[in-house]
């Protein structure tokens, strides 16, 4: 499969290049990027070409994957679809839910396949102890805290504007939300409220009956930073199992899966629809934070 990929910074480099150049059934074609000159840097790295044009490359691939601002990858995930092109794109897929519906649209309309990387759900460990927590059952309480330390010298990801002006509930969020979904199933109505330091406190009641606890920042002290959750319920207590952090090998099997929806294999679990599902629930929770209420999942704007 041809891939062009969408940006230039710090996951790009991490992630994106190094698993698109690595893959075996991947033709790196080029990288387009906000910044020409990090672009052709990047692109000379991994032995490909840069490009200047966002449609040129469109038009020279098979897929596209994206590395950029929530904001600037949903119009452009979107020209992709309607061109035909396959979406890996990085979470969350928009910030509105408006944009999210149309993605969900053009991905059906023109029968591509989709991937959201969602990084630590597509290592195995933890997409088996997901399924057996889901097949399990009877869960009476789900609380998961992803607390990070962004804004430090060491950190890339702190020079992010989008990172610094959203926060963990959009940042983090995502991955929170992904871990407690497919056990507990879609989420009806949101409440929640921010603390200092991007401290974001959310409690989630879902279909299943359950409510779950989501507690997220990028902005914790270093001291406090901390990756934990726990299911709890008829069966005991369960947490999930230790994993190395390998986003590189993780973005391969976005990659895999991909590949295979779009051979005619079944949809990936992480494509646009479920990417929209969360968006969906963040924009409820941005809501709910700001008027202090209870926000019906679906009606928020």
């Amino acid at each position: 499969m041809r891939f062009g990929l969408f940006g230039t910074g710090p996951w790009a480099h991490l992630a994106h290049a190094p698993a698109l150049t690595a893959h075996p059934d991947v033709e790196f074609v080029g990288v387009w990027g906000r910044n020409p000159d990090k672009a052709a840097a990047l692109a000379g790295e991994h032995n490909t070409r840069p490009y200047a044009d966002q449609d040129e490359l469109i038009a020279d691939v098979d897929a596209i994957a994206v590395a950029l601002p929530p904001d600037v990858q949903a119009p452009l995930a979107l020209r992709a679809a309607r061109a035909g092109r396959h979406l890996l794109l990085d979470k969350p897929i928009a910030f509105t839910t408006a944009e999210a519906g149309e993605l969900v649209a053009a991905v059906a309309e023109h029968d591509v396949a989709s991937v959201v990387f969602f990084t630590r759900r597509l290592m195995p460990q933890l997409a088996e102890f997901l399924a057996d927590a889901a097949a399990t059952g009877g869960w009476t309480e789900t609380r998961v805290d992803h607390l990070g330390s962004i804004f430090t010298d060491d950190n890339p990801f702190g020079a992010s504007p989008w990172r610094k002006e959203s926060g963990g509930l959009w940042d983090v969020g995502p991955h929170a939300l992904a871990m407690v979904l497919p056990v507990l199933g879609p989420v009806t109505e949101v409440t929640g409220m921010a603390g200092p330091r991007d401290m974001t406190h959310l409690l989630l009641r879902h279909t299943s009956g359950t409510i779950s606890n989501l507690t997220l920042s990028v902005d914790a002290p270093p001291a406090a930073e901390r990756e934990e959750a726990l299911f709890a319920g008829e069966a005991g207590l369960r947490t999930p199992p230790d994993m190395p952090w390998s986003p590189v090998d993780a973005l391969g099997r976005a990659i895999d899966q991909l590949i295979a929806a779009a051979s005619g294999g079944p949809a990936s679990e992480l494509d646009v629809r479920f990417g929209a599902e969360i968006t969906a629930v963040l924009v409820a929770a941005r809501e709910a934070i700001a008027s202090g209420r209870t926000v019906t999942v679906g009606t928020a704007r």
